[in-house]
């Protein structure tokens, strides 16, 4: 799949930071590969953290990706920071 727009929104906004949400049924290791984003370059900023669920067709998944360069319209997100864990009960 591929980004979409209708699917990234903003949580809260303060002193030039954003922290967005997302959700997607691609896999974390697709929203982290550089480029990813790139159709929200003009929105995102280095610095911004994104919290996403993903997965979503399937066994979901949830975390936090920061955004780590976003240069000449090109993002690159750091690999996601899992949320959460095994539920034993």
């Amino acid at each position: 799949m591929s980004y979409q727009s209708k699917n990234l929104s903003v949580l809260a906004y303060a002193n030039g930071f954003t922290l967005w949400h997302y959700t997607s049924a691609d896999t974390a290791a697709t929203l982290d590969s550089a480029g990813y984003f790139n159709a929200a370059a003009d929105m995102l900023r280095v610095g911004d953290i994104i919290v996403a669920n993903v997965e979503t067709g399937g066994t979901m998944k949830a975390g936090l990706f920061l955004v780590s360069s976003n240069a000449s319209g090109v993002v690159d997100v750091d690999d996601m920071t899992g949320i959460g864990g095994t539920d034993t009960d």
